[in-house]
């Protein structure tokens, strides 16, 4: 199993490692009032992959911060218990859908 994650690997690796070489020319990001930013196709794939991951990052920061302030108040001593995620109860199951009990199996 341990070789085939490797092999995996290896294959996305190679795979974007032979996008990197076959996408060198040069492309242009032309902005607003005639600004425009001329690199290498593969850097401008790279640096949208990076906007969107910081971005990814930063719209999570505010549940973050949500999830440890409750987790730090469920840890302080006699502070009353972290409220459940769902309120709704689960009904118990009917008597005739209920396994019987074996015997010595």
């Amino acid at each position: 199993m341990r070789l085939l994650v490797w092999a995996f690997r290896a294959l996305v690796f190679f795979t974007l490692f032979a996008f990197a070489l076959n996408n060198q020319h040069d492309a242009a990001i032309r902005w607003f009032f005639g600004v425009e930013w001329r690199a290498p196709m593969v850097f401008i794939v790279l640096a949208a992959f990076a906007l969107g991951c910081a971005f990814g990052v930063v719209a999570m920061v505010p549940s973050w911060w949500k999830h440890r302030r409750v987790a730090r108040r469920a840890a302080l001593p006699g502070s009353p218990p972290a409220p459940a995620a769902s309120t709704a109860t689960v009904p118990p199951a009917p008597a005739e859908l209920e396994h019987p009990p074996r015997d010595g199996l």
